[in-house]
């Protein structure tokens, strides 16, 4: 039997559905090189202001006495609108590393913009939030640490009533959460987790979204295995409510499913109680997904859907290495055939579309397998040999893992079926080969 492998803009033209659609695509590539490098990722909201996307809206970098006198102005100026001014052009000076220096290191600047955080004027308030969005995505950590008086504000404005404004708030934590340790000291005892909770029960698709980036930006934590996911995350309703963010159906949304089935990989990935997420029906829900998935991708040709595709892959082999599995009856809820079919159509989908994440596909198809006499049978009985034949020029670790998908199950017998077609020919005798020298 196989072991089970555990894997660890111009103005005119440029408006606000146009900015999101970039940021689809932007996020596609931060993904990507998540996946494949491991490289933190933060995300930067300017789609609510269209007019300074166009080329020629490119913002100075401030120097002190320019930002001094913006937080002056913002502070003390006689009209709304002079002050909201002067914490909109600061917003813009904050766009550059070199003003984020500056403004961190001038003495009272922080205080200034957390007394603007919390005045009673809603414009005010917001222009402020959007100058500690741009300083949450630098890549500095001491600018994230100079941010923590305004945090405990950030997570109370969470529980407010403006979707934009919560949504502003969960995204600036989310950066500002990754980045440093002392944020996340400062958070958790002030309650994140229950106030991230809290905002799963929005009813507003973009407020959904960004809690699941927060949320995974907080599960990436180095501490999370031992500190977070335990005591916080596992102890609340979070992992019952991201399964059902991830329940097919005409209310599942991409956008919100991408986030929450990476907050699941990263809880899974833990290792800290798998068998209670199994419990949960995590399996019966992915399984379903993946069903859903395998029809998507009959009937569009959206390149977006490898980005739910993965997570779920990943969440589903490291599910299937559990020991419990079985006794909680979950490759029972896997419904055999249906999932290897379904499986298989993605492969054949990545084949085309996305062949770097056939080895995702494969590591699963490997773990379903595993020990599992029924989902091998289904190999054989649904005439999948060839299709996965086909797999082999794709790379070297596809090839490879290819074999190990079905040379030790009743495999060699299975091409001996095969090797009289001209065309796959070379791949069994290839196959055969590998299987009697390994």
């Amino acid at each position: 039997m196989w072991s089970r492998r555990q894997g660890h803009l111009r103005p005119t033209v440029c408006g606000v559905e146009e900015l999101r659609r970039r940021r689809r695509e932007q996020e596609a590539a931060l993904r990507k090189a998540r996946r494949e490098q491991q490289l933190v990722s933060k995300r930067l909201l300017r789609e609510d202001a269209p007019e300074e996307a166009g080329e020629g809206c490119v913002a100075a970098i401030l120097g002190e006495a320019e930002v001094q006198q913006f937080l002056r102005q913002a502070q003390r100026g006689t009209e709304e609108k002079e002050r909201e001014g002067a914490l909109v052009s600061l917003r813009r000076g904050l766009q550059h590393p070199e003003t984020q220096q500056t403004f961190i290191q001038l003495e009272g600047s922080m205080r200034t913009l957390v007394g603007l955080l919390t005045s009673n004027q809603a414009l005010l308030q917001l222009e402020a939030a959007r100058c500690l969005h741009e300083l949450s995505h630098s890549e500095q950590s001491t600018i994230a640490e100079a941010c923590l008086p305004a945090t405990s504000y950030l997570l109370t404005y969470l529980s407010g009533h403006s979707s934009d404004f919560i949504e502003l708030c969960l995204y600036t934590l989310g950066n500002l959460i990754v980045e440093s340790e002392a944020v996340r000291r400062q958070l958790l005892p002030q309650g994140i987790v229950p106030a991230l909770a809290a905002c799963i029960q929005s009813p507003h698709v973009a407020v959904l979204e960004a809690l699941g980036y927060a949320l995974s930006q907080l599960l990436q934590a180095k501490e999370a295995p031992e500190k977070i996911i335990p005591s916080s995350i596992l102890a609340s309703t979070l992992p019952q409510h991201m399964l059902q963010m991830l329940q097919p159906g005409p209310k599942l949304n991409p956008g919100v499913a991408v986030e929450f089935a990476w907050c699941l990989h990263y809880i899974i990935c833990s290792q800290v109680s798998n068998p209670l997420l199994i419990g949960h029906g995590a399996l019966s829900t992915l399984g379903l997904l993946l069903l859903d998935l395998a029809g998507a991708v009959q009937r569009t040709e959206d390149a977006g859907l490898e980005l739910l595709a993965c997570p779920v892959l990943r969440c589903l082999s490291n599910l299937l290495t559990e020991a419990a599995v079985e006794t909680v009856g979950g490759q029972m809820q896997l419904r055999d055939e249906r999932v290897v079919a379904a499986l298989f159509i993605l492969l054949q989908f990545f084949f085309q579309k996305q062949p770097s994440l056939l080895p995702e596909g494969l590591w699963l198809l490997n773990n379903l397998t595993a020990n599992s006499p029924s989902f091998c049978t289904s190999l054989l009985s649904l005439d999948l040999i060839e299709p996965l034949l086909q797999l082999l020029p794709v790379s070297n670790v596809v090839s490879v893992m290819a074999v190990q998908v079905f040379l030790q199950q009743s495999g060699l017998q299975a091409l001996e079926r095969h090797q009289e077609e001209a065309q796959l020919q070379d791949r069994v005798y290839a196959l055969r080969q590998t299987a009697l020298q390994g």
